[in-house]
């Protein structure tokens, strides 16, 4: 049960949405951010006041000052807030479920509000089961080694071999840098199976290429 919501009823119907590129949350995924444009730290202060619920989305192209967005994004719920002594707000999302935008509504409010439909993803407010599925672990860490060799990153391998297949896949998922086309892919894959397989995929086409990431790790 993902934050207490048990059906997708339970969730708003109406929510705000924070458009970020290449920036990704799934659901129960855990996604820090360091708020500080006034039209946001609005939206933080009004998601705290009423259901702490924000939509992270892609943009999906057009005008800088308001692109269009992408049609599938990820609901999460504020889990942590805090305030620095610059005005910068530090807060965590956790994941609840993916939605469809059914519309975007012209709103008073600095920032964007869209209506959600969550029905279609009913299935993320249910935890998998804490066994393996039908993860084929082995292949996906194959292709995570190579990934990150070309790339020059690394990563706690004890952690990546024992952790449960979702935090597994949806961690790599939301950390790795892939390009926003792909962090949509991810993002809209049916389920944890289909988001392995587009993970595993993915790597293997970067390691094939040249790489061209920074040297460090991955947190």
């Amino acid at each position: 049960m993902a934050q207490g919501y048990v059906r997708a009823a339970d969730l708003p119907q109406v929510i705000p949405v924070f458009p970020l590129d290449g920036v990704m949350l799934l659901p129960r995924g855990q996604l820090p951010l360091n708020i500080f444009e006034p039209r946001y730290l609005n939206m933080v202060d009004d998601a705290m006041a009423g259901d702490r619920i924000i939509g992270m989305i892609q943009p999906s192209g057009g005008p800088r000052r308001l692109p269009s967005l992408s049609p599938v994004g990820c609901a999460g719920r504020i889990t942590s807030f805090a305030e620095t002594s610059d005005g910068r707000y530090l807060i965590t999302l956790t994941g609840c479920s993916r939605f469809r935008v059914q519309g975007e509504l012209p709103v008073q409010t600095p920032y964007r509000q869209v209506r959600a439909q969550f029905a279609p993803y009913e299935s993320d407010l249910v935890a998998p089961p804490a066994g393996e599925g039908n993860l084929d672990r082995e292949n996906l860490l194959e292709a995570l080694r190579a990934y990150l060799e070309t790339r020059g990153l690394d990563i706690d391998w004890d952690t990546a071999e024992t952790a449960p297949p979702e935090a597994l896949v949806n961690s790599l998922a939301m950390a790795l840098p892939f390009e926003p086309p792909e962090k949509q892919a991810l993002l809209e894959a049916p389920d944890l199976d289909g988001r392995a397989a587009v993970l595993t995929a993915l790597m293997r086409i970067d390691a094939a290429g040249d790489g061209d990431g920074d040297m460090g790790s991955i947190q």
